[in-house]
């Protein structure tokens, strides 16, 4: 039985990693790629996963890492922005204090283990910022609609993921799999077909790891 895509319903071929037990699907249509259901990790599992991270904002390599990403994926596009939210925060809200502090906007935290109240209920934003978070979604699509329904006119989503190797022996390889917690894998085409579904600007991609999108 052919499983459809999660993101844009075309069918899929299912391949296998040998070495490691893993079953993955990939989309013929947008690229997505996830790992089977049969070996997600629990909550439980995943959060120990989190607590092996050191994300600081004494660490100047991690605070490095975070400025790239902002002055690439959101300063250029977010002249005008006020109001943040930085979903998937992390047990250190570590870009949205700097977002606050050197780009002066006011942003509020989102994170399902780490600060749970859902501060965006109600609320719209005119900017959004994600980072190595969406690997981590079962069911993306759901998120990115969340997203959309929470920017503002002309609100910015900046996402920090690594795209995937288009092909089979480099993906098998590639180390972002062997992270249990990893379990949805993109491209740019998946970004610009879910752009397409939702009515989001793709404004911005560096093809590697930043993408930018604009709710016109």
């Amino acid at each position: 039985m052919t499983i459809a895509c999660k993101i844009c319903g075309s069918e899929t071929e299912e391949f296998h990693h040998e070495k490691f037990g893993m079953i993955f699907h990939q989309c013929r249509g947008c690229s997505f790629i996830w790992k089977d259901a049969s070996i997600h990790v629990g909550p439980d599992e995943e959060l120990e996963i989190y607590e092996t991270h050191n994300n600081s904002i004494h660490d100047e390599k991690y605070v490095r890492y975070l400025k790239d990403f902002a002055e690439a994926s959101v300063v250029p596009f977010a002249e005008e922005a006020e109001v943040g939210l930085d979903f998937g925060s992390g047990p250190e809200p570590v870009l949205s204090v700097l977002m606050e502090r050197d780009y002066g906007i006011s942003m509020d935290i989102y994170d399902k283990f780490y600060a749970t109240e859902k501060v965006y209920n109600h609320k719209s934003y005119d900017l959004i910022t994600s980072t190595e978070v969406v690997e981590h979604l079962d069911e993306p699509l759901k998120y990115f609609r969340l997203f959309r329904e929470i920017l503002k006119d002309k609100g910015i989503l900046a996402i920090m993921t690594l795209f995937h190797p288009q092909d089979r022996e480099s993906f098998l390889d590639w180390f972002y799999i062997r992270d249990q917690s990893h379990i949805s894998f993109y491209t740019p085409r998946t970004f610009e077909v879910i752009s397409e579904k939702l009515g989001l600007d793709f404004i911005y991609t560096d093809n590697h790891r930043y993408s930018t999108f604009r709710l016109e």
